[in-house]
């Protein structure tokens, strides 16, 4: 009878029953004592079943190394030189040999068959009473046979003089009921043995059951089974990515969130994340190279946050959830909020301008007046036409335009290069809008507090490629630091209030990588005090000539 188990928390009680029983620990002790049972019984029949004959090549061998040793040069010389009998130099060390060594019997014979030496003198003359032809013939014999001594292990060798001839033979013989006594005394050693190993088996057995009752907290096999369902259907069900990961850093588990958000496959469960996903800042997240909370990374398109947890095994459990749309979102206010600062600030200087305007009409200053519209007017003019002479896509000059102003608005002077010169098929330009933004803005943040303020834009088209350069006034990025900055989640200003930083540069090299493109960053020329200047190429930006720029997308062009 098994006693009833708790079950899982809240379960009712089972019920005490006969038969086998539903705990994993149980079954598992009883198995682990049936097996250890059936090894034991097995391998001591498996040992006893060979001992026997074991023992009887020990005997043999045993009498064919005395018989060896019996055949010396000395027992040679006695046989040519004696006759048979009692108190003959062959009897005499006959003798002595058996009594050390235990034999149950030396008998030495000349080359007709004749014993020289027996344990029984009365046999001492007489023929022997087995075929002497193999050690006379020059052989070796080993073999359990029956004489005049009764049943017994032996071995014969030839009696060799010393120029090798054969003169006889020596023969002998072990008991053959002393190998049979130490098969039986063998038998309740082992028994004994057998029965401690069975006995630590079972002790391991059940210790071994005991913590798998902890581990398992004393649930049936059907409850287990439920529970891994439960897991399976919430892992799959939810909308965050979770990869669990072992000791040495396997992927054992992904739910098809993480498979999706990462761009991998169930294929790739049980191998390194190392290996999978390569080196990165999202591997280093992962495998808890980096660690913090809610740990912002870029994995292809998509901005990731990612926390991870490490578990008792020495592994751990990483959750990751999407955050592009909510990144977009708030760039999009960014940008807004830039266009609002543009407008505030047109509006700002529009406001001076108009109380100049009044200024000078109250002192009947008409003329002035006149002229001040006038420049007023053509700066603007002259601005918003030398940035679409130079850039003729839309988006990217209205881009420009407003930012001048924000520029205008922060002491900033904003100039495009003499150079600049990019033709309007552009085949993302959302796409290169989001790379110039950021690198303005971080232009812009730069030089604003140098001692003379001005950020330089150069856009080039060259076939299909397209070279942005943004250089600033600002203190630069040191050398050991310029592969550092396109890192996710580095970056030394203070936290927007939508969220984390970081993510600007970050993003325009992977939008780069993903045409076959680079970004990088170095020193400015002298011209604006050594700042920083970022260099992007995009070699496949513009669409072939003659193609209308929305036929072609970024995914075609790669």
């Amino acid at each position: 009878m098994s006693p009833a188990p708790t079950g899982p928390p809240g379960a009712p009680p089972r019920r005490w029953r006969f038969g086998w029983p539903r705990r994993v620990f149980a079954q598992v002790l009883l198995m682990q004592l049936a097996i250890a049972t059936g090894v034991t019984v097995l391998a001591t029949g498996l040992f006893l079943a060979p001992l026997s004959a074991q023992l009887d090549d020990e005997a043999m061998r045993r009498a064919l190394a005395i018989a060896e040793t019996t055949a010396s040069p000395k027992v040679a010389e006695g046989l040519l030189t004696s006759q048979p009998s009692v108190r003959g130099p062959v009897q005499r060390e006959a003798e002595r040999i058996r009594h050390s060594t235990g034999a149950e019997y030396v008998v030495i014979m000349d080359a007709r068959g004749v014993r020289w030496s027996h344990t029984d003198p009365e046999e001492i003359g007489e023929v022997v009473s087995t075929d002497p032809s193999r050690p006379l013939a020059g052989g070796h014999v080993m073999e359990i046979d029956s004489g005049t001594l009764g049943r017994s292990a032996r071995g014969k060798v030839p009696l060799r003089d010393d120029e090798g001839r054969i003169i006889g033979a020596v023969s002998v013989g072990i008991e053959y009921d002393s190998v049979r006594d130490r098969l039986l005394a063998a038998i309740p050693g082992l028994l004994a043995y057998a029965g401690g190993a069975l006995a630590v088996g079972a002790l391991a057995a059940y210790m071994i059951s005991r913590r798998l009752q902890r581990q398992t907290h004393d649930l049936a096999f059907s409850d287990i089974s439920a529970l891994l369902a439960e897991r399976e259907a919430m892992l799959h069900g939810i909308r965050e990515g979770v990869v669990a990961l072992d000791r040495s850093g396997r992927i054992r588990l992904m739910n098809d969130e993480a498979q999706r958000l990462l761009g991998l496959g169930p294929e790739d469960t049980g191998r390194p994340l190392d290996e999978v996903l390569g080196e990165g800042r999202t591997t280093d997240v992962l495998a808890g190279r980096v660690t913090g909370e809610d740990l912002v990374t870029v994995r292809g398109h998509r901005v990731l946050i990612a926390n991870r947890m490490p578990t008792d095994d020495g592994g751990a459990v990483a959750t990751l959830r999407d955050r592009t749309e909510l990144e977009q979102l708030g760039r999009e206010l960014d940008s807004t909020r830039g266009l609002i600062d543009a407008l505030r600030a047109q509006d700002h200087e529009h406001a001076n301008r108009m109380h100049t305007l009044l200024g000078l009409l109250e002192l009947e200053m008409h003329e002035e007046a006149v002229e001040f519209v006038t420049e007023v007017v053509g700066v603007h003019r002259a601005t918003a036409e030398q940035v679409t002479e130079k850039v003729h896509d839309p988006l990217l000059a209205s881009l420009l335009v407003g930012k001048a102003t924000v520029a205008a608005e922060r002491g900033v002077s904003l100039r495009i290069a003499p150079a600049t010169l990019l033709p309007d098929r552009l085949v993302d330009p959302r796409g290169l809008v989001t790379v110039v933004g950021n690198l303005v803005d971080n232009a812009l943040d730069a030089a604003a507090g140098s001692e003379d303020p001005r950020v330089e834009i150069e856009l080039l088209g060259e076939g299909r490629t397209v070279v942005l350069r943004v250089s600033d006034s600002g203190p630069g990025v040191p050398a050991e630091q310029r592969d550092l900055i396109f890192t996710e989640g580095w970056s030394t200003k203070e936290l927007p209030a939508h969220g984390k930083r970081g993510l600007g540069l970050a993003l325009v090299r992977r939008f780069a990588e993903r045409q076959g493109g680079s970004a990088r960053v170095t020193g400015a020329g002298p011209d604006l005090g050594g700042g920083a200047e970022f260099t992007v190429v995009l070699p496949e930006a513009l669409a072939e000539p003659g193609l209308e720029p929305g036929l072609a997308t970024v995914g075609e062009t790669r």
